[in-house]
């Protein structure tokens, strides 16, 4: 037998073994039950903290580190574009400063080509204005002398005196020449005449035998003239024709014209002049320097006599013309001088356009890789939220974890509790 002291009333009970053993039985289940209860509770209770803490952090990092991304990708995005737009700015200044420059410059180049033409054509108009009132003097002079010997034509002795003067003179000059050109040809003449002023008065000229008769026919001399630049200011071909120079075909000055246009224009000379002792009793021929060129171009007829004069008159006049030469010339240069700009210009254009070009596919290139990353950090995202999705799954299924679940196919647990429940 044991003694039991109850704890409530102190009494004493007296208990054999198998009541003892009983009542030991019923106190431990007590206690296992109410432990395992409470380990339970414990348990579920540790799972659940254990669940939000591993959540929030898990939150908190996912968070942080998207925050990071998407400051990162904002920064790259704002510096790439603002670098590419910088850049762009400056090309599009340098641009358009260029074509100002473009335009100043040819809005300059045209005023002076403008301005010198406007001063060549002044005097142009002058020197045609000039022309018309020598013009206009010489035909005043001509109608003078004209009625001057009308005049005398009235009085029949006079006339007769003067005809008979003027064939004495020209006998008198046909005899002199006659006499100083003895022993020597019309051409050795005029050749000899140039080469007395060739070093005063003719330095930069060249008169030589015209020796090429590549073309079929050759002039007898040729003279040309040039600046210190090498600008050629006159050319002239010569033929020479004295009495023995007559054939049966052709005894008349005329008759040579076509010929001596056709030597100057195959060695592009400028003007013809044919020095002629033909037709000594021409009148026609015998005043002096005679114009042909209503019938060829830029030709005249001189007795051996104005030989030196003609080349000093058209040497004269073409180098009144060679200011306007030189202008033409430098306005010519000009001209090439704003082509080479211009293809210079063009030049840097199309270099820019090539640069620009691979900026800007560069610049795409740097989109599609910024799209690119775009994409992976919402993959990224995306398997982020697919892990906290999981998270909830699993805790939904924690909350859903009962005793009843706990001990299907185990009989000794399920009786326990029973046990507890009864």
């Amino acid at each position: 037998m044991n003694d039991i002291i109850c704890p409530n009333c102190k009494k004493t009970f007296k208990v054999d073994e198998a009541g003892f053993a009983d009542i030991l039985k019923q106190v431990r289940d007590h206690q296992f039950e109410e432990e395992l209860a409470n380990r339970l509770a414990l348990a579920d209770k540790e799972k659940k903290n254990a669940i939000q803490l591993a959540e929030a952090n898990l939150k908190n990092a996912l968070q942080k580190e998207f925050a990071d991304r998407e400051k990162q990708l904002t920064e790259q995005q704002a510096n790439s574009h603002a670098r590419l737009a910088k850049k762009i700015a400056q090309k599009e200044a340098e641009l358009a400063e260029m074509k100002s420059k473009i335009e100043n410059a040819e809005t300059q180049k045209k005023y002076e080509v403008s301005e010198a033409i406007k001063n060549v054509e002044k005097e142009r108009d002058t020197l045609a204005n000039n022309l018309k009132i020598k013009e206009t003097e010489k035909q005043l002079l001509e109608k003078s002398i004209r009625e001057q010997f009308n005049n005398k034509l009235s009085v029949k002795d006079e006339t007769i005196k003067m005809k008979d003067d003027e064939i004495a003179r020209l006998k008198d000059f046909k005899q002199k020449l006659s006499t100083k050109m003895v022993g020597e040809t019309l051409e050795q003449h005029c050749e000899s005449e140039f080469n007395k002023l060739r070093a005063t008065a003719f330095q930069n000229a060249y008169f030589e035998k015209d020796n090429d008769a590549k073309q079929g026919s050759k002039g007898d001399f040729i003279y040309r003239e040039t600046d210190n630049e090498g600008n050629e200011i006159i050319s002239i071909m010569f033929e020479m024709k004295n009495e023995n120079d007559e054939t049966s075909t052709k005894k008349r000055n005329e008759d040579f014209f076509k010929k001596l246009d056709k030597d100057r224009t195959d060695k592009n000379c400028e003007y013809a002049v044919l020095v002629s002792l033909l037709e000594a009793e021409n009148e026609f021929y015998n005043t002096g320097i005679v114009d042909v060129s209503h019938k060829y171009e830029k030709m005249y007829v001189v007795r051996p006599q104005f030989f030196i004069p003609i080349i000093t008159l058209l040497r004269n006049a073409a180098m009144n013309s060679l200011k306007y030469k030189q202008e033409l010339n430098i306005m010519r240069n000009q001209n090439i001088d704003i082509t080479k700009f211009e293809e210079k210009i063009d030049a840097f254009r199309k270099g820019f356009a090539y640069n620009y070009d691979l900026a800007s596919r560069k610049f795409k290139t740097a989109i599609d890789e910024i799209d690119k990353t775009i994409n992976h950090l919402n993959k990224t995202k995306e398997a982020l939220l697919s892990s906290e999705n999981n998270l909830r799954l699993a805790n939904n299924k924690a909350d859903d974890l009962t005793i009843k679940k706990l001990t299907y196919g185990n009989p000794t647990m399920k009786a326990k509790f029973d046990d507890l429940n009864q």
